[in-house]
């Protein structure tokens, strides 16, 4: 079962508000809005993508409260972009220094792009709808971005002002300057 994407515009206009009402009235779908005003519905994972992100999400949670300087959240956490977007990624993480400064009510979406994103690509997603959300995430301020893509054993890592690195099965991905001694061992992810 692939995502349907549904074009609310022009007739029904969604305000931020609304779509978190939405969003809250119907727990068990996974929903996502693009700057265009399109309401994205996303099936629930097989198996074996859930475990995956289940340790894509462990593994960055470990490091995360080992270095204590940001937050990780999962799939069910949203994020509205600087471009009016609504996306949730598979794994993201946020300095702590960011979200103390917002003050934001933890009951609503976070008004902010990620420091770092992962998508984790399910055997039904469109490769090309994916690779266009990473771009749309580095454009809204996201520093670091990791397209994990298991059917084709590679990764994709998007940064700001360069090109996207493609890696052919590899063992493990760097956080970077973004993530610093963060390594994530891509044995049960990628596999």
């Amino acid at each position: 079962m692939t995502a349907i994407t549904i074009n609310l515009s022009p007739s029904i206009k969604l305000t931020d508000e609304q779509f978190l009402q939405l969003c809250q009235s119907n727990p068990d779908l996974r929903l996502e809005r693009t700057a265009q005003e399109e309401l994205i519905v996303m099936p629930p994972t097989g198996w074996g993508t859930g475990n995956r992100n289940s340790k894509l999400n462990q593994r960055l949670g470990n490091w995360a409260d080992a270095d204590g300087t940001g937050l990780v959240f999962d799939s069910s956490t949203g994020f509205t972009l600087p471009n009016g977007a609504d996306r949730s990624p598979d794994a993201s993480w946020v300095r702590r220094e960011r979200l103390l400064a917002l003050q934001c009510d933890p009951a609503k979406f976070l008004p902010m792009a990620p420091d770092f994103v992962a998508e984790l690509r399910s055997e039904t997603d469109n490769l090309e709808k994916l690779q266009r959300k990473m771009q749309e995430y580095i454009k809204n301020g996201v520093r670091l971005g990791w397209l994990l893509d298991p059917k084709n054993q590679r990764a994709e890592i998007y940064r700001p002002g360069k090109d996207v690195e493609v890696l052919f099965a590899p063992t493990s991905l760097s956080g970077e300057d973004v993530l610093p001694g963060f390594v994530l061992d891509l044995a049960q992810i990628l596999s």
